[in-house]
């Protein structure tokens, strides 16, 4: 399924759902229940496509992470449902200016500058559910220019699939389109304008962009 035929809608990002991923940026990951941020719609890039490295950012960094695709609205989801309100899988990209996001983490302030920008959310096509037996079972890997840079496991996951859309159902409701981004494993690191970046779900889903600088302005 492509995003033409599955318009794809909020995106909700889980921080520090995995301990060693916590243990490198030197924070402490979430006990009870998982960090959660919005992600804009127009942050959005399909496969093929570019990611733009904004010329107010020092720093920008990369983030793989399966994505969940949610198929029906979902309010107060048992956990035991949760899998039934969900329409597919993918891997993308949740983009992060971490000069931005340290200032704001420093200032008490939210990180949605840092995780905000156009183009900071590559995503792959999605995969039907019924590819994936369980979701927790996958192996995530990211490339930068052919250098596997990241490699993790879903299973290691702080706070699994299941019990996050009912967590989050919840909270918001969750509609047909949205998007969970569930984390990143360890490996994070910076990228530069020219570079090349593959994210793969190994014989599942893979996604590529490119990293470039804006258009100029007229």
């Amino acid at each position: 399924m492509n995003h033409e035929t599955v318009p794809l809608g909020k995106i909700i990002g889980l921080g520090r759902n995995y301990q060693k991923h916590a243990d490198e940026m030197g924070v402490k990951a979430p006990a009870t229940e998982p960090i959660f941020f919005l992600k804009p719609s127009s942050s959005f890039v399909p496969d093929g496509g570019t990611v733009i490295f904004p010329e107010r950012v020092e720093r920008l960094e990369h983030e793989v992470e399966l994505a969940v695709v949610i198929g029906r609205t979902a309010k107060h989801v048992p956990v035991e449902r949760a899998k039934d309100f969900i329409l597919g899988y993918g891997v993308l990209l949740d983009m992060t200016a971490r000069d931005l996001q340290d200032k704001a983490k420093h200032a008490g302030e939210p990180w949605t500058l840092s995780k905000g920008f156009d183009t900071f959310c590559p995503i792959s096509n999605i995969v039907d559910k019924g590819k994936v037996s369980d979701p927790q079972s996958l192996e995530l890997q990211l490339f930068v220019n052919g250098e596997m840079k990241q490699r993790g496991h879903t299973k290691d996951m702080i706070f699994p699939v299941a019990w996050t859309i009912a967590h989050l159902s919840n909270i918001m409701t969750l509609e047909r389109g949205d998007v969970i981004a569930t984390g990143t494993p360890e490996g994070v690191g910076a990228v530069k304008r020219g570079d090349h970046l593959e994210a793969r779900i190994p014989g599942l889903v893979t996604l590529k962009v490119k990293v470039d600088a804006p258009s100029k302005r007229l």
